[in-house]
């Protein structure tokens, strides 16, 4: 479904990038303010935009025969794994699900589109060993079934993306790299792949401030990306990242698509 935007949203949305563009001639931050991150998600208003026509183009989601599909295991991360998580007490394994299926605006996730997900903190000692494999739910998007596979977890350095650095630290960090031989945003910022903790990059979207309820930043808590063994597809197949609130992890999660 497309809509055509509003004189007002136009202008709105060309002013925005004049601003940044002038920030990036006078050497300032080329990030976007969190206002203007506000005013280009209200414009967005869910959808996406074709900046040629301009018209903000809106998915619809495709019915979901009968009452609904089960939820799919995606994840399963055991604190042995992954022991700088916060862990909430008397658990030792994380599992997350989600519904395979795209879903507009989830409960708590304004202007998202993509799979509904649940995390599970639970202790390992509690579960036993299903006899068989999960059902493969009639109706769910391909695209979000996991191929079965073992993960050989690696406990890595990642550094902050450079929207995420002031200026003097990122020019003073990638001549460092350079002195190396290496490059910081492809080498050492931001690694790819699937992880758990570590830093998001901000590769389509710009730096978002991705702040809970209660007024905290949130953490990354986990990146789940698009190809290699488990087979899938998210966002623009690029990469789902899970945040949570470091302050109370009751707190609702934050979901973001690269």
């Amino acid at each position: 479904m497309r809509e055509k935007l509003t004189d007002t949203e136009r202008e709105a949305w060309r002013g925005i990038e004049r601003n940044r563009g002038r920030r990036r001639r006078s050497g300032g931050a080329h990030v976007m303010t969190a206002e203007e991150a506000e005013t280009q998600s209200r414009i967005m208003d869910g959808g996406s935009l074709d900046l040629v026509a301009w018209e903000r183009v809106r998915l619809v989601p495709r019915p979901v025969p009968g009452d609904g599909l089960p939820m799919v295991p995606v994840l399963q991360l055991c604190a042995r794994d992954a022991p700088t998580l916060d862990w909430p007490t008397g658990t030792d394994l994380l599992q997350l699900l989600w519904c395979p299926q795209d879903h507009a605006e989830p409960e708590g996730q304004p202007r998202y589109w993509g799979p509904v997900v649940e995390l599970r903190h639970r202790a390992r000692a509690e579960i036993g060993v299903p006899s068989t494999a999960p059902p493969v739910p009639g109706g769910a998007k391909e695209v979000y079934l996991p191929t079965p596979c073992r993960l050989s977890p690696v406990e890595v350095l990642d550094l902050p993306d450079q929207d995420e650095l002031p200026r003097e630290l990122y020019a003073a960090v990638e001549e460092w790299a350079g002195e190396r031989g290496t490059d910081y945003n492809q080498v050492l910022g931001c690694l790819p792949g699937w992880k758990a903790g570590g830093w998001p990059s901000w590769h389509l979207t710009d730096f978002i401030p991705m702040d809970c309820r209660c007024g905290a930043r949130m953490r990354l808590l986990l990146t789940l990306s698009s190809g290699g063994d488990p087979g899938l597809n998210v966002g623009r197949y690029g990469e789902l990242r899970v945040f949570r609130c470091p302050e109370n992890t009751d707190h609702p999660m934050r979901l973001n698509l690269q």
